[in-house]
């Protein structure tokens, strides 16, 4: 039994080998990607290697089911323990029960293959006994509870367990960092006090922000930082990383990703690199493999336009598909989003120490870039000052990361408790309807939020938002409801900076 991966998915895939009569030859049918079909090459020299042989008649290798497109390099082994199967060099009943996944070098070596999370999760969804995989990749299948898992060094190793010739060591459970080991720090931050509670504001609500200011002020240090401030992940959530950087073949042997990730993608990112895909088969982008952690757009208006806009639907909906001729997959992509951009192309508008010297057609061009139905996705917008010579010169250091994170987890539980049969975990998290009816809202606060419609503009979204970023400041403050000042202090986030200017007094 082999498995193939689709998108994160894992999907059993029978393989099954026939020696008939004719030249010597290798067929592989059911939907084959140009990766499987290169198997042919391989596998045959892997065989040998191994000292095992290669029937020399006509070998035809079938992947069922054959509806269904099977890319990657991940069939090697299977359709090679199916070759050995049928010609009596491996017991049957012994392999009848097992998942196979790896890559065949021409050398028989089993090489580190990407998406073995998936596979194991696969195989054990189906009642599969184990999995044999590359011996680089046993610590990642070994995530898994309830299936055994071989990591073998080579075919001829693999062949031997199920011979009684060799005896597998037992894959050690690791994990790539523990939570937490940050090399940077948010005492590291002179001053910017406004722009050091947006953050903790983002991270105990899991909401969007946005920094506008000259260059120098501070906008990538502060957005590095978030993450040393974000909650530690569950189990399910990390698990659910892992396989998404597993898939992208980024663990590199490695078990388990305990801290949320960080992705810094650079501004000439395509379209395709940022939501995911590719020509051969598909792969999470850059906002899938920011789930449940941070994507940092630095320079975000010289990101190309329909990349931005692609951004839309993971903003809102906290997944993403990608569809191509060869079929449509989705990858979850539910991340905190931190952007930073100038106010124009030479990036001093409204700096009070230098002048501007942009032509206005040009700062226009810059600041379209930015639609008006994606800045609506951004919570927090918040203008970043240059700092003073007082609070450059300053030695005292800031609050640590370890002091606010403890606010942002006692927020994070009440989040949980108020949503439990809810199934949502955090309150960026809530669709507009629901938070409506869960948020206890004060009269006057109420009253607030409904002439903010009329006085800034504010969209249907804009005020569910609004309204979602007040209740994330209350449970900062331990209320039990959304009181006035909650909502001042949200509407001050939303309103800092607009569509039609970039910067705005707010």
């Amino acid at each position: 039994m082999g498995v193939a991966v689709f998108g994160v998915r894992g999907r059993p895939v029978v393989v099954e080998a026939h020696i008939g009569r004719g030249l010597p030859s290798l067929t592989l049918t059911g939907l084959p990607g140009a990766a499987v079909q290169d198997a042919r090459d391989r596998i045959r020299p892997a065989v040998e290697s191994a000292k095992l042989e290669w029937p020399l008649r006509r070998v035809v290798v079938n992947l069922s089911p054959g509806n269904i497109r099977k890319d990657g390099p991940g069939l090697d082994l299977a359709v090679a323990m199916s070759v050995l199967v049928a010609t009596g060099q491996t017991p049957a009943d012994g392999v009848r029960r097992w998942g196979f996944a790896g890559e065949l070098s021409l050398k028989g070596t089993l090489v580190s293959t990407p998406g073995v999370l998936s596979v194991s999760i696969a195989a054990a969804a189906d009642g599969l006994r184990g999995v044999v995989v590359p011996e680089m990749n046993a610590a990642e299948a070994a995530l898994v509870d309830g299936i055994d898992v071989v990591g073998a060094p080579s075919l001829a190793e693999v062949v031997g367990f199920f011979r009684g010739t060799w005896r597998p060591s037992p894959p050690a459970r690791t994990a790539r960092r523990g939570a937490g080991s940050h090399t940077v720090d948010l005492s590291e931050i002179r001053g910017q006090a406004q722009a050091r509670r947006a953050l903790e504001v983002a991270a105990a609500g899991g909401h969007n922000v946005l920094f506008v200011g000259a260059p120098g002020a501070g906008k990538t240090m502060l957005a590095r930082r978030l993450a040393t401030i974000l909650p530690a992940m569950s189990g399910p959530e990390a698990v659910e990383v892992t396989q998404l950087h597993s898939v992208a073949g980024l663990l590199e042997g490695d078990g388990l990703v305990r801290d949320r990730p960080f992705r810094s993608p650079h501004h000439s990112a395509s379209p395709a690199a940022l939501l995911g895909g590719g020509a051969a088969y598909l792969r999470p982008g850059e906002v899938s493999l920011a789930h449940n952690g941070v994507l940092f757009l630095d320079e975000l208006t010289e990101f190309r336009r329909d990349a931005l806009e692609g951004l839309r639907q993971p903003l809102e909906d906290g997944r993403v598909v990608v569809t191509r001729v060869i079929g449509s997959i989705e990858f979850p992509a539910r991340f905190t989003l931190v952007a930073a951009a100038n106010p124009c192309p030479c990036g001093y508008d409204g700096d009070v120490s230098r002048r501007c010297t942009c032509r206005i057609d040009r700062v226009e061009a810059y600041r379209s870039k930015l639609s008006g139905p994606l800045l609506d996705r951004v919570d927090i917008r918040l203008t970043i000052p240059r700092l003073t010579k007082q609070e450059l010169l300053g030695q005292s250091a800031g609050e640590p990361s370890v002091a606010v994170r403890g606010r942002v987890e006692e927020a994070r539980d009440r989040q949980r408790a108020r949503y439990a049969t809810l199934g949502f975990h955090c309150n960026a998290q809530l669709p507009g309807p629901l938070a409506r009816r869960h948020m206890r809202v004060a009269p006057e606060a109420e009253e607030l939020l409904a002439n903010a419609v009329e006085t800034h503009s504010l969209s249907g979204r804009g005020f569910d938002r609004a309204l979602k970023v007040a209740r994330t400041i209350a449970d900062l403050a331990g209320a039990e409801r959304v009181n006035a000042d909650h909502v001042v202090e949200a509407l001050a986030y939303r309103t800092a900076i607009s569509a039609e200017g970039l910067v705005r007094a707010g």
